[in-house]
């Protein structure tokens, strides 16, 4: 009896570890599982935001004029007319110089950037009242753009370096069949923990763009709008919406010309440049 008893045990402490281990290479199985669809949505958010990259590269350079209409939580609005000069760098993020024609209180301010890869931005302000240039620290770059809803940070150049990419799902948004991917910021002084991108599988270019704070709650959306073709190859978006849902406020940036390969040249993109725009 004792025999049988002592037979019983040995069994049943084998199934014991049978089982053990089996769960145990179970859970090693899904966790490799999971790594390994990770990695793949990685890839594949990479991939498309290279194909996004590619998209839009070969302008050389561009000058737009612009209306940047500010609406408050009350629907008030108020009107501004700027120009927006670019030029595209190699291996590098792309320079930017933004004047502010009218209203009066803001004419002649002007904004240039020089956007990087890996390194901070650098930023600076032209303030005609004050004749003082103010550099934009990089800390400070989540703050907003001359009131808009656009944050200094949003108006640097799309650079793969600067996040990582994650790719979620096919879908579609207005009836456009479009790739959602979510990018995450580098840089640790950035507003946001995290951006949704819905890209069009058309031209790889944005059409819908979500951004969450520091608290990863949703801040602004972003809808691009009256997307054209230059070049009989970049797509730009005619009319940007940045909408604030926490404060419902917004800024719609409209462009109303745009010429590219207009000769710019990088001397046009110095701090001297900011003074004297023009």
């Amino acid at each position: 009896m004792r025999q049988q008893q002592r037979l019983a045990y040995i069994q049943e402490l084998i199934m014991k570890i049978i089982f053990k281990t089996a769960l145990a290479a179970g859970l090693v199985a899904v966790s490799l599982l999971n790594s390994t669809i990770v990695l793949a949505d990685q890839d594949k958010g990479l991939e498309l935001a290279k194909l996004r990259k590619q998209a839009d590269s070969g302008w050389q350079d561009s000058q737009a004029s612009l209306t940047m209409e500010l609406k408050n939580a009350a629907g008030d609005t108020s009107l501004r007319k700027l120009r927006i000069k670019s030029l595209e760098i190699d291996n590098d993020g792309d320079k930017g110089l933004t004047i502010f024609d009218t209203p009066r209180d803001v004419k002649g301010t002007a904004f240039l950037n020089h956007s990087h890869a890996v390194e901070p931005d650098d930023q600076w302000l032209y303030l005609p009242a004050l004749k003082r240039v103010k550099r934009i620290a990089s800390r400070n770059k989540s703050g907003p753009f001359m009131g808009s809803e656009f944050a200094y940070e949003d108006l640097s150049s799309f650079e793969l370096e600067k996040y990582t990419f994650h790719f979620i799902e096919e879908t579609m948004l207005d009836n456009q069949p479009v790739y959602l991917l979510e990018q995450v910021p580098v840089d640790r002084y950035s507003g946001y923990t995290k951006q949704r991108v819905w890209l069009a599988k058309t031209h790889y270019q944005p059409l819908k763009v979500e951004y969450y704070d520091r608290k990863n709650t949703l801040l602004k959306t972003l809808e691009l709008q009256d997307y054209q073709q230059y070049l009989d190859k970049i797509w730009r978006a005619n009319k940007l919406v940045m909408n604030n849902v926490q404060t419902q406020k917004a800024t719609t940036l409209t462009t109303t010309e745009l010429v590219f390969k207009t000769g710019l040249r990088g001397n046009d993109f110095n701090k001297a440049s900011l003074k004297r725009a023009r």
